[in-house]
């Protein structure tokens, strides 16, 4: 065994000396390792789930509520507008209230949630709304808080102008003649009747004619 690699040396100093002599042999560089190429995997088609389809609400075309009839088709929040009586910010503060969403359509509510709509709207004061929103405080009747809608609100209206004439109060007066109540200016507005103030030239001498003719 010691002799093979005292051979294995001896051949090696020989080697470097022929080397040596003969000139620098050129080592091949290693060559680079080219990166592999990365193999690009198509993503696998992934299959949309089946959309279920889900059963059409039956809208009704006319809906009752609080004694008048709304149209089905339009939201709760726009079609409660139409109530005589009920303001946006009422209509909104109702479907706040009720729970419902206000864009939902008013043809697809049960009966149960149009009849919990009717009693908020009978007494509000009952279901939490504050008593700056309804439209009639302190009522000489009662004396509660109510708030009044459709034909209830005409008649109550018509009562209360009447009680004014009757009193012979300033705003009975105004109310009697027809003209405005709140101290709006009549001179150019709410003119009406057989008084004209402002008449063309041509007119006025027709009508001064007509009067002497019938004097005649």
């Amino acid at each position: 065994m010691s002799s093979q690699k005292t051979l294995k040396h001896l051949n090696s100093i020989f080697y470097k000396l022929q080397s040596d002599s003969m000139g620098v042999t050129k080592v091949k560089e290693p060559e680079e390792e080219k990166p592999e190429e990365k193999r690009t995997v198509k993503p696998k088609r992934v299959e949309k789930p089946k959309e279920i389809q889900k059963p059409k609400e039956e809208i009704r075309e006319l809906i009752r509520v609080a004694g008048t009839d709304l149209d089905g088709s339009k939201s709760i929040i726009r079609a409660l507008k139409k109530i005589k009586g009920i303001s946006y910010a009422m209509s909104k503060i109702i479907c706040a209230v009720s729970g419902i969403d206000a864009n939902r359509r008013l043809g697809s509510l049960t009966e149960s949630e149009i009849k919990n709509i009717e009693e908020i709207i009978k007494d509000p004061i009952k279901f939490g709304i504050p008593p700056y929103v309804v439209n009639r405080r302190k009522d000489r009747g009662t004396g509660r808080d109510i708030h009044l809608t459709g034909p209830d609100l005409e008649v109550v209206k018509k009562f209360d102008i009447q009680r004014m004439v009757d009193m012979k109060s300033y705003k009975g007066s105004r109310h009697m003649f027809g003209l405005p109540v709140r101290g709006q200016r009549t001179r150019s507005s709410f003119r009406k009747g057989k008084v004209v103030g402002v008449v063309r030239k041509a007119v006025r001498i027709v009508q001064e004619k007509e009067g002497k003719e019938k004097k005649e």
